[in-house]
């Protein structure tokens, strides 16, 4: 094994877009710093599971991230521990409903505290790691954001503003550090919220007539770090046509 691997810190990496992303950075000989928050038992597993395959290759990080000293926390304790940062996946995302006109305060700050604070003091925390490796920024952002669905307003807002900041981070991190952004369409189901009349609907409207894989997600994540090397401060759009 190459003595220094390459590091990726993905956040929300114990289950579905991020474990998928998880593995497959891992396949492509990354280690991974794998960060959790309530799925620690999913993500132990996904851990052992990797591990088997490649022996010390694998961190796992449990940290709220609305809570703010955890970010820096993740990053140096990543850092700490496998000597190197190359990529840094901004994939944890908090998702709910907020109907208008009921909408909360608390609400507002959870769904920005997760999908936007987050991301942005962890890239603020990453970056001088990621600019000694010439490494990676990947935002997973949602077509929500261009294709608003009434009752997800506060959701599509944080990810309208994580494109934003994607494209600002690009720029500020610039020429060293590549800032790109992943949008997925309908790739896994919300939990809890399967509308089968619904899913057929946006089945309907989607061009390749089916819904993605999550390793179509993760490949789309490893081609920003690993393969786009001119491109910054864009959002890759994989959502078999949909938007189109």
């Amino acid at each position: 094994m190459h003595p220094h691997p390459p590091v990726a810190l993905i956040t929300g990496a114990a289950r579905r877009l991020g474990a998928a992303t998880a593995r497959h950075l891992h396949a492509q000989g990354y280690a991974i710093a794998l960060h959790c928050h309530t799925s620690r038992a999913e993500a132990d597993a996904l851990a052992a599971e990797l591990e088997t395959a490649r022996t010390g290759s694998v961190q796992v990080l449990q940290a709220d991230l609305a809570q703010f000293d955890r970010l820096p926390e993740l990053v140096a304790v990543a850092v700490g521990r496998f000597g190197r940062l190359d990529a840094l996946v901004n994939n944890a995302s908090a998702f709910f409903e907020t109907p208008f006109g009921t909408t909360t305060p608390a609400q507002w700050d959870a769904l920005l505290a997760t999908n936007l604070r987050a991301p942005y003091f962890l890239a603020q925390a990453a970056a001088p790691h990621l600019r000694a490796t010439r490494g990676a920024i990947v935002n997973l952002s949602d077509i929500h954001a261009r294709e608003p669905r009434a009752g997800l307003g506060v959701y599509a807002i944080t990810k309208g503003a994580l494109d934003a900041m994607t494209r600002v981070l690009a720029v500020e991190l610039a020429p060293g550090v590549r800032v790109n952004g992943v949008a997925p369409g309908a790739i896994l189901w919300p939990e809890h919220a399967a509308d089968p009349g619904l899913q057929a609907q946006l089945l309907a409207r989607t061009p390749l007539g089916r819904t993605g894989e999550p390793d179509d997600i993760a490949a789309a994540v490893h081609y920003l770090i690993a393969g786009a090397t001119y491109s910054t401060g864009t959002t890759l759009t994989v959502d078999g046509g949909r938007l189109a």
